[in-house]
């Protein structure tokens, strides 16, 4: 059985998206039907765009010697994709151009799959004794990701696509 230190980082992810979560459910799910795409999506794209921070996973410094490369890989280049996806998806969303609701969809698919990929890979290879300085990516940034994706999954699910976007 692993000591509790092991299993430290798996209660901060599970604390920190709880809490996203509450804050989620008060102030933006019971206003989703209100909420422009521009309103609601912009934020979360430019959040998002910010996932290029992932590729702190491939530097030294950022993390400590031994960082499973199985898991270091696939999350840096994974949080890269998904942060270019979610820069190219800003302008086409606030100029409401043709294609923005299948550019959110691709984004929020890929993304999605990224962090889970993520996840699962940090516990297979057990990357959480080598994320060093990167820790805070998933203790923090990881839940409010997560959080983000599932609330864009019931903004498009909620808005039809033939209904009036702007």
């Amino acid at each position: 059985m692993r000591p509790l230190f092991d299993r430290i980082l798996t209660i901060n992810l599970i604390c920190s998206t709880a809490v996203f979560y509450a804050g989620a459910r008060i102030y933006i799910l019971p206003k989703i039907k209100e909420l422009s795409p521009q309103g609601l999506l912009v934020p979360i794209l430019l959040l998002h765009s910010l996932r290029h921070l992932g590729l702190m996973f491939l530097t030294r410094g950022a993390t400590y010697t031994g960082m499973p490369l199985k898991f270091a890989y696939p999350a840096a280049i994974g949080d890269f994709i998904t942060a270019v996806l979610a820069f190219i998806a800003i302008p086409v969303t606030v100029k409401n151009l043709p294609g923005w609701r299948s550019l959110i969809w691709v984004f929020n698919i890929v993304g999605s799959i990224d962090l889970i990929t993520a996840i699962t890979l940090a516990t297979v290879y057990g990357a959480p004794g080598y994320m060093g300085a990167a820790y805070w990516i998933p203790a923090f940034w990881v839940p409010a990701l997560l959080v983000t994706h599932y609330v864009v999954f019931i903004f498009l699910i909620r808005q039809p696509a033939g209904a009036p976007a702007f």
